[in-house]
């Protein structure tokens, strides 16, 4: 997405550090429309009307706030650190010059999260304009960024430590909009998530990625599906072709009722590709025949297809042309 000047400007002007918590309503938001909220701000940093006493001036109405004094618990508010804003221009290097906010006047400050008036895009200008590394280099194209979701959908930062960021928290973090996945990952067959022993971060850059596929942090989903399942990587004398093409064509990634997280249980999940092929054309009726009786054969009964064709990843038998062996 292009960014406008006036997005541009916030972004450059604001010498800024990373996500602020979401604020509550403030008081100009009843009395200022969002483009007045938007035009005050930038004329206040054309004017850098920072105060002389930094943070000081800020708490003198804010210290009672507990959301506001966590800040001092984490890296944020790290007066012995330079790389953190107290080091410079501490609460206004976020939130903007304080001008006259602090004296009465109708002077908006830069919000954070669902109750500011800011798009998400400007919010995350703010952000971006200390985190853009190589771990972010891809934000503008990420499905995050297209979709307007603002850092502090999913950040924190007046708190000791970011819930995002603990391997602890980030699933449940992530899935407060991912709800399908959260459904998924909960099913009887899927990866451990739910057991907090990986993470979407394993898989996924919520920043963006190369990757034109789900922004995973490899250049595919099978090179991702790798980096764990080492075994099921070629080449193989004889190869299956969805295997090679695509590892979620047969399975369902964050979970399923299936084994193995397939999508369909065989020999259903093998029809889609071959119910024109010899015995496979066979239709299936659960565990009678179209007479009523009962069907116990290999083709149907346990593991179906995968009786016979049990190297469906590949086989480097010299007769593994079936993936029989």
């Amino acid at each position: 997405m292009k960014k406008t000047s006036t997005q541009l400007t916030l972004g450059l002007l604001a010498c800024l550090l990373s996500i602020s918590t979401p604020t509550y309503a403030s008081k100009w938001d009843a009395k200022m429309t969002p483009e007045q909220v938007e035009t005050t701000l930038i004329d206040k940093f054309a004017k850098g009307s920072y105060s002389p006493k930094g943070a000081d001036s800020c708490l003198m109405c804010h210290k009672k706030s507990d959301k506001v004094m966590a800040l001092f618990q984490g890296p944020h508010g790290a007066t012995n650190s330079s790389k953190s804003p107290m080091a410079g221009l501490q609460c206004e290097a976020c939130h903007g010059p304080m001008g006259k906010h602090n004296r009465g006047g109708n002077e908006p400050m830069i919000a954070f999260g669902p109750k500011s008036t800011l798009d998400a895009e400007m919010q995350n200008s703010v952000c971006m304009s200390c985190h853009m590394d190589d771990d972010r280099m891809n934000w503008d194209d990420s499905h995050h960024a297209n979709a307007d979701v603002a850092c502090a959908s999913c950040h924190q930062i007046h708190t000791a430590a970011d819930p995002v960021m603990s391997k602890d928290t980030e699933v449940e973090v992530c899935t407060s909009c991912h709800t399908q996945q959260k459904a998924d990952i909960n099913k009887r067959s899927s990866h451990p998530l739910k057991w907090d022993q990986m993470v979407c971060s394993d898989c996924h850059n919520p920043h963006g990625s190369d990757s034109t596929d789900a922004d995973l942090v490899k250049f595919d989903i099978n090179q991702t599906c790798y980096s764990c399942h080492a075994e099921k990587r070629g080449p193989k004398l004889w190869e299956h072709a969805p295997v090679t093409e695509n590892c979620v064509t047969c399975h369902n990634p964050h979970g399923s009722v299936n084994d193995a997280m397939l999508k369909a249980r065989a020999p259903q999940l093998c029809q889609q590709c071959h119910a024109s092929d010899g015995h496979a054309s066979n239709p299936y009726f659960g565990n009678t025949n179209m007479g009523g009786q009962v069907n116990n054969n290999a083709f149907t009964g346990g593991r179906s297809c995968l009786n016979c064709h049990s190297q469906v990843h590949g086989s480097n038998h010299p007769s593994g042309k079936l993936l029989q062996r």
